[in-house]
C-alpha cells in the first residue's frame, strides 16, 4: 500500500487521509488503486457504516491529478501512461459514486480538479471557510473530467457552464449556495465531526448540529448576470454576450476567458450539453474517458501546462488560437467511441 494515503478504522467509520503534502494532496496511480481497494474491503465489512475522506495535513484537500505526469506521458510515450490513469482514477470516480455506504469528504482547503471528482460523489460534502473549489481544466488546455461534465450540467442557470470554462473559485459559502456542498462548519469543529461520525452517530445529525451559517456567498451576486451570459450553447455566443455588458464583473470574465484554450472550452461546453443528457453515471464516463484519451495527445494540453506550471508565463499558444478555428469536425473526432477494447468500463 502507498505511504501516500493513511488508511485505517476509526470506530465504525472507515478512515482515508491523502498524505502527498507537498503537492497539495495531487492524486496518483498508486493512490487512486489504493482508495478503491480500501473501498472494496469496507463495502463488504458489516463493521464499517461510512468511510470519511480527508487529508493528513497542509493547505489542502487535493489539488487535482498528477499534472506533471500527464504532461510527461503526452511527450514521451504517446499519452499511454496518462490514459492508464485516467482509467483506474474514473473507476474510482464510478465507485465512488455508486458507493452502498454513506461517504463524508471534507473539502477543508484547495479541492480542485480530480480532487471535486473524489469528493462529489460523497453523500456528504462539507465545506468549510477554508474551501476553494475550481474546475480549472480549461486553463491547461484540458477540460473538467473526473464527473465533472455530470455534475456541473446538473447545475441551474448556467452555473455548471460558468465554472467549467472560467475555472472560477468558489468559497465554502458559494459551494453550499450553488449544492456542491450539503454542510458548512468551521474548520475547528472537524475533528468533533469525525469523532462522532467513527463513534457511530448518525452523520447527518452531527453535521447538522456542528453547522453554523456561512458567510454571504459572493456568487449570488452574480446570479442573474451567469444565467444571462453562460446559458448560451456556444463560445461564440458566450463570447458576444459577455461583450455587450460593460460592467466590471462581465470585463473580468471576458478577460478570463479569452486566456483559456479555446479548443478545451468547445470540449466543454459540448461535454455538458451531452452528460444532462445521459442517463448513468458510467455513460458520463465513458464519454469523458474518449474525451481524455484524445485531447491529452493534442497540442493545448503540454502547452497549458508548460505555459501554466512548468515555465509560468502564462502565456500559452493556443492551437487553433480561435474559438473559430475549433471546427465542429474537430470536436466529432474528440468525441468520437473508441475501439471497442480501448473503451473505459467500470470495476
Amino acid at each position: 500500500m502507498t505511504d501516500e494515503l493513511l488508511i485505517r478504522r476509526d470506530g465504525v467509520a472507515g478512515h482515508i487521509s491523502l498524505n502527498r503534502p507537498k503537492a497539495i494532496h495531487a492524486l496518483t496511480f498508486d493512490m487512486c488503486r489504493g482508495m478503491s481497494a480500501a473501498l472494496a474491503d469496507w463495502e463488504q465489512d458489516d463493521n464499517v457504516a461510512s468511510v470519511m475522506l480527508d487529508h493528513s495535513e497542509g493547505r489542502g484537500f487535493c489539488s487535482g491529478g498528477d499534472i506533471n505526469l500527464l504532461r510527461q506521458s503526452a511527450l514521451s510515450d504517446g499519452g499511454v501512461s496518462g490514459r492508464r490513469f485516467f482509467f483506474e482514477e474514473y473507476r474510482l470516480n464510478h465507485q465512488m459514486f455508486t458507493y452502498s455506504k454513506p461517504l463524508v469528504a471534507f473539502m477543508d482547503g484547495i479541492t480542485m480538479g480530480g480532487g471535486v471528482g473524489i469528493a462529489m460523489p460523497a453523500s456528504y460534502r462539507v465545506a468549510t471557510e477554508n474551501t476553494r473549489f475550481a474546475m480549472p481544466e480549461t486553463g491547461i488546455g484540458l477540460f473538467p473530467d473526473v464527473g465533472g461534465g455530470w455534475y456541473l450540467s446538473r447545475l441551474d442557470g448556467g452555473v455548471g457552464e460558468y465554472l467549467a470554462l472560467t475555472g472560477a473559485r468558489l468559497k465554502g459559502e458559494d459551494c453550499l449556495w450553488a449544492g456542491l456542498a450539503t454542510h458548512y462548519l468551521p474548520s475547528e469543529t472537524l475533528p468533533e465531526a469525525k469523532r462522532r461520525i467513527a463513534a457511530g452517530h448518525e452523520i447527518a445529525g452531527v453535521l447538522s448540529a456542528l453547522a453554523v451559517t456561512p458567510p454571504e456567498p459572493q456568487i449570488a451576486e452574480h446570479e442573474a448576470a451567469i444565467r444571462r451570459h453562460f446559458s448560451f450553447d456556444t463560445l461564440e455566443e458566450i463570447l458576444a454576450s459577455l461583450e455587450t455588458d460593460d460592467s466590471e464583473w462581465a470585463a473580468r470574465e471576458l478577460a478570463t476567458l479569452r486566456t483559456k484554450s479555446p479548443q478545451a472550452c468547445k470540449v466543454s461546453l459540448r461535454q455538458l450539453a451531452g452528460s444532462r443528457k445521459l442517463a448513468t453515471f458510467a455513460e458520463n464516463m465513458t464519454m469523458e474517458y474518449r474525451i481524455g484519451s484524445r485531447v491529452l495527445t493534442l497540442p493545448d494540453f503540454a502547452e497549458g501546462v508548460r505555459a501554466v506550471i512548468v515555465d509560468k508565463d502564462n502565456a500559452p499558444k493556443w492551437q487553433p488560437a480561435t474559438p473559430e478555428g475549433v471546427t465542429d469536425q474537430m470536436l466529432d473526432a474528440i468525441f468520437a467511441p473508441l475501439p471497442t477494447q480501448e473503451e473505459w468500463k467500470p470495476l
